[in-house]
């Protein structure tokens, strides 16, 4: 039984750790990083096999970017942000436009993109995290953090109640255990002084004979 209990608590701990991981990324990608940092997540292939489907990637934004940087960008086309690789750097007077590509595909983007349309340069990314992240974004998964969370305060809540009532049984026991022996030193003060007062009557009764 102590096995299963050490093997629950591990798994018990492992999984509160994944999922407040899982939180404090989701949280992350949504509010403002310091120092223009940003957590985007990777929904296709095209940069197989640098970067997976469902990877998170942490990107920043830079004056300029160079040929084989892989950025995240978005154009006005789309909601979701895309990263590839830039291929191709084109400048004309004060313009720059840049042309990517993903890894995985056979031709270069049709659109070439503008600085202000990249998100940043891809520092590095963590793969299968994304797809934890988005269902979190979703109602569903909202709700099953919920309850995870509920559960694990729930758990939590119980065990310290049981700590709590381990520790009053204790205190008492000790309590108890103090009381005895104080019970007992009197009990033994009592037998002594019974015995000096037999000892005193039998001298006077012999004193009287």
């Amino acid at each position: 039984m102590k096995w299963i209990k050490k093997i629950y608590k591990v798994i018990y701990w492992l999984v509160l750790l994944v999922l407040v991981l899982i939180a404090g990324i989701t949280a992350v990608s949504v509010l403002n990083i310091p120092g223009n940092y940003k957590l985007y997540t990777v929904l296709s292939g095209s940069m197989k096999p640098v970067i997976k489907t469902g990877s998170i990637v942490l990107v920043k934004p830079e004056i300029k970017y160079k040929i084989n940087e892989i950025v995240t960008f978005r154009d006005s086309n789309s909601k979701v942000p895309t990263t590839h690789r830039i291929v191709e750097i084109r400048e004309y007077k004060d313009q720059v436009s840049y042309t990517t590509k993903g890894d995985a595909n056979k031709t270069a983007d049709l659109k070439p993109l503008s600085r202000l349309m990249i998100l940043g340069k891809v520092l590095f990314s963590v793969p299968l995290v994304g797809y934890a992240v988005e269902f979190m974004k979703t109602k569903t998964g909202l709700l099953v953090m919920v309850v995870i969370a509920a559960f694990i305060i729930f758990s939590e809540v119980t065990n310290v109640k049981k700590e709590s009532s381990r520790l009053l049984a204790e205190r008492k026991k000790r309590k108890l255990n103090v009381e005895e022996k104080i019970e007992e030193k009197i009990d033994e003060e009592i037998i002594k002084a019974e015995d000096e007062i037999e000892k005193v009557i039998k001298k006077g009764k012999k004193k009287n004979v």
